[in-house]
């Protein structure tokens, strides 16, 4: 437990003993009116039949906040679907249960991707409590109004005790509208107080509101470490992304025009209508329910002080790629006729290589446009690079070689001038101006290989048309996940407990371009030991290594390997030849 929960539970034990035992209310009867017009009007257009049950408290205000008992209202559910989602909505508390994407299928259940995940009792997807993120959410039954297909909205009238010792009531909206054809739905959350009502202040925020307690589909870190959890944050300019571990409970107290829980390839981001109206935000991944870690953004609304009051949230629950997130650039391109959100921002990337990730995306839709497949797009993407790569290649074996030349002559100068390094200095770099040998031709070739394995890793990892495409059936059956020919009963440590092909594919494949660079030249007896531990040792880490890894980065790698081997070995002759060809020169020199 981190400090700043230790903290947090301690201060809420001494408000729950501190505070007084509250009697029952009474009970005040309350009627419904419809609600008239859009998200942007007055509450008092909002209807609320009121519903009735046991007394709730917020435990942890300073202004208790309470529900009067009068009619009883029966727990119930509303399903709402779209072309995009299956979404259920309950009673209790107003908030949303499940969040079906039907288009996009779970690879482990064979149905659609459940983003609302770990929900519970105490936790819910769009849950509200009164004042900070210490509240306990809101419980109670709310009255039910399905204004359409895609609008549905719950209202509950509460009792607040104001600091004066008077008491003030007010109504609770949370109106919920979707759209079909999108990932994006609004939420306003209505609040209309009766006269006398002095605001909603309760230890100095009106309200908390959060995302889903963890986003789907559910996964096992200690199985899959390439999956994560992220706390984004934008704030118009640039987006601040947290990677978070198990039982952490962490303020973010910076302005943002919207933040939310990504990962690897969905999100669920929060877009406050008025930014300026929220206060700090939380993220949390507390364990509360059978061991299994939240991943939740907490936004906390700053105290309200008016008797009226609507706040209006745009949630986007769905694929974490390009395509759905940046239509909410142009108004013209989203139902909501939003523009300039910057949700792309949410996007993995790997910053300022991002670039080049971009250009490797469209060679590969375009090859992908040619031949449907992407574990085809994969390998023809290598293959296209190896022969742009090959001159580079080419040339740092050739300076190799002309190293390999130089090097009786360098052992000498290093010799004679070993006490004085700058004379060193400059007869070996006269000697390299002399022979037209380069030292820095070799960087090249290695600095271009280096930025594309960091680009390629990223996008392998996370592109999502990876995700759930299928290479060869029964092998590699998505691109986003290991191979897998069998499943083992029990796991194996550092492997998991599937059988895959294609790391040992790899690894076969690093050893035997390992073996073939080292026979391409001379090495010295000093740094054969090395050598030995580059070439044998190094390929059966990374095995272990990525072993779990995505098949689409290890098809990637290996094809890399294969191809480059065909490379090596023509390199590997060429020098060959070139080595007999500076024999014979010397010797025809040594005649003379």
């Amino acid at each position: 437990m981190n400090k700043n929960t230790i903290i947090a539970v301690v201060l809420s034990t001494l408000v729950v003993i501190g505070t007084f035992v509250i009697q029952p209310m009474l009970f005040p009867g309350a009627s419904n009116s419809g609600p008239a017009g859009n998200g942007q009007q007055n509450e008092q257009q909002v209807s609320a039949e009121n519903s009735s049950f046991e007394e709730s408290v917020i435990k942890n205000s300073s202004a208790p906040i309470t529900t009067p008992e009068i009619e009883k209202v029966d727990e119930q559910t509303v399903t709402i679907k779209t072309n995009k989602a299956e979404i259920v909505l309950t009673n209790r508390g107003g908030d949303l249960i499940s969040y079906k994407l039907t288009d996009h299928i779970d690879v482990e259940t064979k149905d659609g991707i459940q983003l609302s995940d770990n929900i519970s009792d105490i936790n819910r997807t769009c849950a509200l409590s009164f004042g900070g993120v210490d509240g306990k959410i809101i419980n109670d039954l709310f009255s039910v109004e399905k204004v359409d297909d895609y609008t549905v909205l719950f209202t509950k009238r509460f009792n607040e005790k104001n600091p004066d010792g008077t008491e003030s009531s007010f109504i609770l909206g949370k109106r919920y509208t979707f759209t079909p054809d999108e990932y994006m739905f609004k939420l306003d959350i209505l609040i209309h107080g009766d006269e006398g009502m002095k605001g909603l202040n309760v230890n100095n925020a009106a309200y908390t509101f959060r995302t889903s307690p963890q986003i789907g589909p559910h996964f096992n870190p200690k199985l899959n470490r390439y999956e994560n959890r992220q706390f984004i944050s934008y704030n118009g300019s640039k987006a601040k992304k947290i990677v978070i571990s198990a039982r952490q409970f962490k303020q973010y107290n910076k302005d943002y025009l919207w933040n939310g829980i990504a990962g690897k390839y969905f999100t669920e981001l929060a877009v406050p209508e008025s930014s300026t109206k929220m206060d700090y935000s939380y993220y949390s991944t507390q364990i509360e329910m059978n061991d299994y870690a939240n991943a939740q953004a907490l936004l906390v609304r700053k105290p309200i002080t008016e008797n009226d009051a609507t706040d209006t949230y745009y949630m986007y629950f769905g694929p974490r790629n390009e395509k759905d997130l940046k239509i909410y650039n142009v108004a013209e391109n989203n139902a909501w006729n939003l523009s300039g959100l910057g949700l792309t921002e949410s996007l993995q990337s790997t910053g300022w290589l991002s670039w080049l990730e971009t250009v490797l995306k469209w060679i590969m839709e375009i090859l992908y446009s040619l031949i449907p497949n992407w574990g085809v797009s994969i390998i023809l993407m290598t293959i296209l690079l190896k022969l742009l790569m090959f001159p580079f290649t080419k040339k740092q074996s050739m300076s190799t070689l002309k190293m390999q030349e130089l090097q009786p002559q360098i052992q000498n100068i290093q010799a004679k001038y070993k006490d004085n390094p700058q004379k060193q200095q400059e007869i070996m770099a006269k000697l390299y101006k002399e022979s037209g040998y380069n030292p820095m031709s070799g960087c090249l070739p290695m600095l271009v290989q280096f930025l594309l394995l960091f680009a390629m890793y990223n996008l392998f990892n996370n592109y999502f048309e990876f995700r759930g495409a299928s290479f060869i059936p029964n092998w590699i059956s998505d691109l986003s996940s290991g191979d897998s020919i069998y499943t083992f009963k029990h796991t194996i440590p550092f492997l998991g407990n599937q059988l895959r092909i294609l790391p040992i594919i790899y690894l076969i494949s690093q050893l035997l371009f390992g073996k073939i660079t080292q026979n391409g030249g001379t090495t010295a007896a000093s740094s054969k030991m090395q050598m030995n531990m580059m070439m044998y040792g190094m390929p059966i880490v990374f095995f272990f290594l990525f072993y779990n890894a995505p098949s689409g980065l290890l098809l990637y790698w290996t094809i890399s390997n294969l191809f480059q081997m065909g490379q090596q070995i023509f390199i590997n002759r060429m020098m060959k030849e070139k080595k007999a060809e500076l024999s014979a020169n010397k010797i025809v020199k040594a005649k003379r």
